[in-house]
């Protein structure tokens, strides 16, 4: 598969490559690290013939604490959210499925920013920090706005994002106390393989009883899926797996799957059950530090 002719341009700094993406409209795309950009010219679903770099703008990159919570660049590698100790005291589940993408390799190109924008459903770090609570900063023309992380997603491939706008921060939020994350996903071979299925949770455990929990699905609709009915299964309740089985299906009857080579639409309502059960009973762990 041959590349198309572009050109690639390294502005000067982040309002600059902002207002050229603008003039440039939908004929403009930006790159960082390219893991998914690149692929998808090479499958001609990419049609822009202008890139606009944004690898050389260090005002991207970090992790940082920020009142209690954090500030992850969006030109923050997989690879520096993964092994992050700032990442994995709030939110293991984060840390765990930014370890899941690709190889090492592709690890230490790929952006968060990046698994963000291209938005496809199997995406592994959106899922995760959407059950977080996480919020997504957005720069553009026309200045700055932020959102919760869940509505930054339209559909595959498409994201709020106007036209010159870049994602340069995931703002992580001070977990509540007594709070438990996970993420687990189930792909065809360990590996760099992409996620057939995947379910995040974080649920918070006080005096024995579960609060606040939050459930997204990953890679079974075209976009992270928050599960509320599920999650008010499990307010005010003592952990069980009868609970949890109960809750657990009804992700999987709210789940939108389609049937592909990975997999059908009905193997994968089956693994969200599965997958959602292990992730209440790790977050619960999690919460009350027996993991």
């Amino acid at each position: 598969m041959a590349m198309p002719d572009f050109t690639y341009v390294r502005p000067g700094s982040l309002s600059d490559a902002c207002a050229l993406a603008s003039s440039l409209g939908a004929d403009a795309a930006f790159i960082a690290g390219g893991t998914e950009l690149i692929p998808d010219f090479q499958r001609e679903r990419e049609t822009a013939r202008q890139l606009i770099a944004l690898d050389h703008l260090p005002e991207l990159r970090g992790i940082a604490e920020d009142g209690g919570g954090l500030c992850i660049g969006g030109l923050t590698t997989v690879s520096a959210v993964a092994s992050s100790p700032l990442v994995r005291a709030r939110s293991v589940a984060l840390a765990d499925a930014a370890r899941a993408i690709g190889s090492a390799q592709i690890r230490s190109l790929a952006t968060i920013g990046g698994n963000f924008c291209r938005a496809v459903p199997c995406a592994d770090t959106p899922p995760a920090a959407i059950a977080s609570g996480a919020r997504v900063r957005l720069i553009g023309v026309h200045g700055t706005r932020e959102m919760p992380a869940e509505e930054f997603f339209l559909g595959p491939r498409r994201t709020v994002l106007t036209s010159g706008e870049v994602l340069v921060a995931i703002l992580l939020p001070a977990q509540p106390a007594g709070s438990g994350t996970s993420y687990q996903r189930f792909s065809r071979r360990k590996g760099a393989s992409l996620a057939v299925a995947a379910v995040a949770a974080r649920i918070t455990v006080a005096k024995g009883r579960m609060q606040g929990a939050r459930i997204v699905l990953g890679a079974v609709s075209p976009v992270p899926l928050m599960i509320s009915a599920a999650a008010a299964m499990l307010e005010g309740e003592r952990p069980s797996a009868a609970l949890f089985a109960k809750a657990a299906a009804q992700c999987a009857v709210e789940a939108l799957p389609i049937t592909d080579v990975r997999g059908t639409a009905d193997f994968r309502r089956e693994l969200v059950s599965v997958l959602a059960q292990r992730a209440f009973e790790q977050a619960v762990e999690r919460a009350e530090g027996r993991s």
